[in-house]
C-alpha cells in the first residue's frame, strides 16, 4: 500500500511539473515562473514509515500519512466492520440508522447485541482484541495472521506480545484517537461509538481502568445500558472474583516470596477494580432501569448527555469523556 500511495505521489507531481512547463512554455514565462512543484503542495497521500522520515519540503502537506496512521485508520474501519457500519462484502458506509440488513454481512459478521467489551487482560474470548484478531484473518488469512499482527502491533505503544500491545491500544488510546478523527471545528468531538467506562468523571490518577464496552451510537436503544450493565459489567466483575480466588489460591502452595508478592500486587490491582465496578454498578444501574432512548437526528452532543442523566437532570457520567 506504501509503495503503490508514493507511486501514485510521485506520478501526480510529474504531472503537475509537465502542465506547469507547457503553461510556461505556451505564455512565455520562462523568466518569471518554474516548473517546480513543492511536495506539500501536491494533494494527495504520501505515507512515511515514521514522522522522523518526514522531509522539510513536505511539511504542511495536510495529506501526509505515517505508517501509525494507516495501522489506527485500519483499525478504526475493523470496529466498524465489527459494529455493522461497515461490511466486507459492500462498499461505503452500510448502516447509519434505519432498517437493518443482515443479509449486507456474509464475510464478517458484527456483534448482534451493539456491544464490544475491552478488558486488560485475556478474560474472555469475544471481546475487542479477539474480535480484530478474527477480523484480520478473515482479511489477510490464516496462514499469515500471526506476520500481519506483528507489523500490526509494530505500529502501536506498548510492551509484550502482538496481541497484548493491540488489547493495550483498544484499553488505552483508541477511544481518544477515534474522538480525534469525529472532531468538528467548532463543535467539538463528536464520536459516533460511545464508551462505557466505569472511570469516568475521575482523574487518571483514580481510575483503576475496571470496565469499559463500545457502543455504536446508530445502533443505541433503549435497552442497550441495560444490556451493557446485565451482560458485560456483571460478567467483567464474576472474572475479577474468580482471578482473586485463583491468585489466592495459587499463594497458600507455594512458599516463593516472589510468586507472593507477585500475586498480592495483582490482588490488589483486581481489588481495586472491583470496587470501582461496584461504584459504577450503583450508577449505570439507575439509568439502566429509566430506559433511555435518543434521537439520532438530535446529534452526538445532545444525546451523549442525554443517556447519562436522570430523571431529576443530574448528570452520573457512565460514557468516557470526549
Amino acid at each position: 500500500m506504501e509503495k503503490h500511495t508514493n507511486f501514485n505521489f510521485e506520478q501526480l507531481k510529474e504531472n503537475e511539473e509537465k502542465l506547469n512547463e507547457i503553461f510556461i512554455d505556451i505564455y512565455d514565462l520562462e523568466e518569471e515562473l518554474t516548473p517546480e512543484v513543492s511536495d506539500k503542495d501536491i494533494t494527495i497521500t504520501k505515507i512515511f514509515d515514521d514522522k522522523k522520515n518526514i522531509y522539510e519540503d513536505i511539511k504542511g502537506n495536510q495529506y501526509i500519512q505515517t505508517k501509525e496512521d494507516i495501522i489506527k485508520s485500519f483499525i478504526s474501519y475493523a470496529v466498524g466492520c465489527m459494529f455493522g457500519r461497515y461490511s466486507l462484502d459492500e462498499e461505503g458506509l452500510i448502516y447509519a440508522g434505519g432498517e437493518w440488513d443482515e443479509s449486507k454481512y456474509e464475510t464478517f459478521k458484527p456483534v448482534e447485541d451493539n456491544v464490544l467489551l475491552i478488558t486488560d487482560e485475556d478474560y474472555f474470548e469475544d471481546d475487542i482484541t479477539h474480535r480484530f484478531v478474527e477480523f484480520v484473518k478473515v482479511v489477510y488469512g490464516e496462514e499469515t495472521l500471526e506476520e500481519n499482527l506483528d507489523f500490526i502491533a509494530d505500529s502501536l505503544n506498548g510492551r509484550g506480545s502482538s496481541r497484548e500491545k493491540i488489547r493495550n491500544y483498544f484499553m488505552n488510546n483508541f477511544y481518544k484517537d477515534h474522538c480525534q478523527q469525529y472532531s468538528v471545528r467548532g463543535s467539538g468531538k463528536l464520536p459516533i461509538y460511545w464508551m462505557y467506562d466505569s472511570s469516568a468523571g475521575k482523574t487518571r490518577r483514580n481510575s483503576a481502568d475496571g470496565f469499559k464496552a463500545l457502543v455504536y451510537m446508530h445502533r443505541y436503544d433503549e435497552d442497550t445500558t441495560g444490556k451493557v450493565r446485565m451482560d458485560y459489567l456483571h460478567k467483567v466483575q464474576r472474572a475479577y472474583e474468580q482471578k482473586i480466588d485463583n491468585l489466592e489460591y495459587r499463594m497458600e502452595l507455594t512458599d516463593s516470596a516472589r510468586e507472593i508478592a507477585d500475586a498480592e500486587k495483582e490482588i490488589e490491582k483486581l481489588t481495586k477494580q472491583l470496587k470501582e465496578l461496584q461504584d459504577y454498578d450503583e450508577r449505570i444501574g439507575h439509568l439502566a432501569l429509566s430506559r433511555i432512548p435518543i434521537d439520532l437526528d438530535d446529534g452526538v452532543r445532545v444525546n451523549y448527555d442525554k443517556v447519562q442523566t436522570d430523571e431529576n437532570g443530574k448528570k452520573l457520567k457512565i460514557l468516557a469523556k470526549r
